[in-house]
């Protein structure tokens, strides 16, 4: 029967874009993705009216009236517990996808989006804060689990000249979700007081969406042969997610993989970090993932209504300034999308790094000599929108698509935990401390981002090789002088001995 599938092909390489894959794509970021970037700037808008709902319900409660940092504090909990769920969802990952699947782990994870969303949709009329705080912990989970799950999905159903393309879709859902908030989040709209509950539980309604249809998406290929050794699923799944083309030569890449892992399973986050074979794309994958969170766009996100303010912006406008930055994001996003696979990812990344530390440097210079110059306060939301602009078109969205391109199929289930685990602390260091460290250092804090920002662009020029068009062997043989992978543990016909390589990158090798 296999065979008979593969007879069918027409002869024609299956690398062009199908209707597809396409579809999975925009499917399973629509209920997932998109949902990341909703959380991280729903909280922006009410977060006025968050602070006075904990005021009331704690004076109702204990008859206490708390102070004005306590309330800081506990709004900075809320923006930054929905992190610490992410970080718990990264954690499960690697089990989770090996057990359920990359489709089936989405499917499952859908739950938590039902449960968190109507924790938050009902705890105002519960008069119970803890019901928002931990909504958020739980919407975190799903974003944890999805964040990485999506771009490791989308990577193995991709065909490798299309794996830059898919591998962004997520980040233009991810700046889509920013901007939705941001819109429902006006005023004449869901902005008002009483309707902040239900702009936060809005995420289940894309997550109805995705749990009716996903489901009658195939498994990812690689998954099904190399994972449960099932031929004719693969086939069967290949073939729907190419119809007219050629998947003999995925087969037989798939099944040269399978034969160079048939020696272990799946690795563990420790294996993984032993690994000297692996060393130096584990390192990249920390940099960049601690990078593209400290390089201060969470803060941005999550606080641009107080920046806008501190610039000086009119609190009537700055609803409406920060819908336009929203737009900026989804334009950028497409803008990465659309020319990944022309210009590389390398330069994206420093591209994108270099403009954001720039950037954060002209709004500390903005800030100080606002007093001086009024128009200064423009130059402030100039560098606010390039942040974004620059955050959108390649950090937002490479770093994943990196992880699953660094990693073949044994080291990647772990090497997406290690590099979310990192994403979402990172993330929950800067939504928890930004308002204290801008309470302390003032418009100098932006300096700590643009130094950030400029040292993973140096990583990248100097460490980083371009993986576009490159098949995941040929990317481990790029980074084997880095890891010391040299002459002495090269066979002579000049494949990686597998007992060296602990199965890593072992056949098609070649010198």
């Amino acid at each position: 029967m296999a065979e008979e599938i593969l007879l069918e092909s027409d002869g024609k390489h299956g690398t062009h874009l199908t209707k597809p894959l396409l579809a999975v794509a925009f499917l399973a970021s629509f209920g997932s993705s998109m949902l990341y970037g909703f959380n991280l700037a729903v909280v922006n808008s009410p977060a006025q009216y968050i602070k006075n709902f904990y005021n009331e319900t704690l004076t109702e409660s204990y008859n206490w009236i708390p102070d004005e940092r306590l309330l800081t504090i506990l709004y900075s909990v809320t923006v930054s517990i929905f992190a610490i769920g992410g970080m718990t969802g990264a954690l499960l990952v690697g089990k989770l996808v090996t057990k359920f699947g990359r489709k089936g782990t989405l499917v499952r994870a859908t739950v938590l989006v039902f449960i968190g969303g109507a924790l938050m949709g009902f705890s105002r009329s519960c008069r119970m804060p803890a019901m928002v705080i931990l909504g958020r912990f739980i919407t975190g989970v799903h974003s944890g689990i999805c964040l990485s799950v999506v771009p490791m999905y989308l990577g193995e159903i991709a065909p490798k000249s299309l794996r830059g393309f898919l591998g962004l879709v997520p980040s233009i859902h991810i700046c889509l979700g920013v901007f939705i908030a941001q819109v429902l989040g006006l005023h004449e709209l869901l902005g008002k007081e009483e309707h902040w509950p239900l702009l936060l539980s809005l995420i289940v309604f894309p997550t109805m969406i995705q749990l009716m249809l996903l489901p009658w998406f195939p498994e990812s290929p690689r998954y099904l042969l190399i994972e449960k050794g099932n031929i004719h699923a693969t086939i069967e799944a290949l073939k729907w997610y190419r119809p007219k083309g050629n998947i003999q030569a995925e087969v037989d890449e798939m099944q040269e993989e399978q034969r160079s892992l048939s020696s272990i399973h799946t690795i563990s986050v420790w294996g993984l970090l032993r690994d000297r074979c692996v060393r130096w794309q584990v390192i990249t994958i920390m940099v960049l993932n601690i990078g593209m969170q400290l390089s201060g766009i969470d803060a941005i996100w999550f606080y641009t209504n107080d920046i806008f303010r501190d610039a000086g912006i009119p609190d009537l406008n700055i609803q409406y300034v920060t819908v336009g930055t929203g737009a900026i994001e989804v334009l950028s996003g497409m803008l990465g999308c659309f020319t990944i696979e022309r210009v590389g990812r390398r330069p994206l990344i420093i591209g994108g790094f270099l403009f954001m530390g720039i950037c954060c440097a002209g709004i500390t210079l903005s800030v100080l000599f606002q007093a001086q110059m009024a128009f200064m306060r423009y130059i402030s939301v100039g560098c606010v929108v390039g942040i974004i602009a620059g955050f959108c078109i390649g950090p937002a969205g490479v770093p994943f698509l990196i992880t699953a391109e660094l990693f073949k199929q044994s080291h990647r289930p772990a090497a997406y935990t290690v590099a979310g685990v990192l994403n979402w602390m990172s993330n929950f260091t800067i939504g928890f401390v930004f308002p204290f460290l801008e309470m302390t250092m003032g418009p100098y804090c932006y300096l700590i981002f643009c130094t950030i920002c400029l040292g993973v662009a140096l990583y990248t020029i100097f460490v980083i090789p371009e993986t576009k068009n490159k098949t995941f062997m040929e990317i481990s043989q790029m980074f084997a002088a880095k890891n010391n992978i040299l002459e002495e543990e090269l066979t002579s016909n000049g494949h990686l001995k597998m007992a060296e390589m602990n199965g890593y990158g072992t056949l098609g090798l070649h010198s």
